[in-house]
């Protein structure tokens, strides 16, 4: 008797001991399964920390512009308010609502743009800029969503003089301070530039003979040309490697670019943009 109770002893034991674990290997379990929905919302959280969550938690978008660029940007009075307009801006309205926040648009001098980007006093940057190889020294561009010829504009009683790019040299032109167009300007033999951060002021320029002629994206130029008589748009066409309008945002900001990036990609797709380039030269003609 003796040996069969100490044999019910010790397979009772056994028994205990792998039922414990059993429990043990449950326990370990339930463990690992808890630590996994922590670490998808760590993993959430990573995905949600940045300029793009900065965003949605204060509900709305900050652009800047220089919107004095029709028909890209510019003010037009609307209902008796003024009101900036233009196919940057319906791209911006487009990018807010699909993020599902709202607008707010910031106007300034181009040339003061992308310091104000870095400084986080704005969270991107549309205003026909192109994204050359300095710029995306400081930040980061979306893919080209607008390409665009460059023009030269001039009074129109000169127009007969401006034929070539050679007939630029020696001249005094406006171009927009920091601009493409500034770069294009540059090597031109023996211009002498105007710098201005208005391209309204450079118009002023040009009109007050301060200066021979004017470098603008051609949707500009033609813009300014149709709606002002004593001014011409030549049949100079300046060429430039790094052409086309880019959506900017500060270095590293890879989840704010990704969804602007979708937006311009179906705006693209469905030819949006190029309606509202239509749209906004007719208004800006107005």
């Amino acid at each position: 008797m003796t040996v069969k109770k100490s044999l019910v002893l010790v397979l009772t034991l056994v028994v205990v001991l792998t039922l414990a674990a059993c429990g043990g290997n449950k326990n370990g379990n339930n463990a690992s399964s808890n630590e996994s929905p922590a670490a998808s919302a760590d993993n959430g959280a990573a995905e949600a920390t940045g300029k793009l969550a900065d965003i949605k938690k204060a509900g709305k978008i900050v652009l800047g512009t220089s919107a004095e660029y029709a028909p890209y940007e510019f003010h037009k009075n609307i209902d008796g308010k003024d009101t900036i307009v233009g196919f940057d801006i319906e791209i911006a309205k487009e990018i807010a609502k699909d993020l599902g926040v709202d607008l707010e648009i910031k106007d300034m001098d181009f040339g003061n743009l992308l310091a104000e980007l870095k400084l986080g006093k704005i969270d991107f940057v549309i205003a026909g800029m192109t994204p050359d190889a300095e710029r995306a020294k400081a930040v980061d561009f979306s893919k080209i969503y607008y390409e665009a010829k460059q023009g030269v504009l001039v009074r129109a009683e000169d127009n007969a003089k401006f034929n070539t790019m050679a007939d630029l040299e020696g001249k005094a032109i406006g171009v927009q301070m920091g601009s493409t167009q500034e770069k294009i300007a540059q090597g031109i033999k023996g211009a002498k530039l105007k710098s201005l951060g208005k391209t309204t002021d450079l118009v002023l320029e040009l009109k007050s003979k301060k200066v021979d002629a004017l470098i603008a994206e051609l949707p500009v130029a033609q813009g300014y040309a149709n709606t002002n008589s004593d001014l011409a748009l030549t049949a100079i066409s300046p060429e430039y490697e790094n052409s086309g309008s880019a959506v900017a945002v500060n270095k590293g900001e890879a989840g704010l670019l990704a969804e602007i990036q979708k937006t311009l990609d179906h705006l693209i797709a469905d030819k949006k943009i190029d309606q509202w380039v239509s749209e906004m030269t007719a208004v800006s003609e107005q």
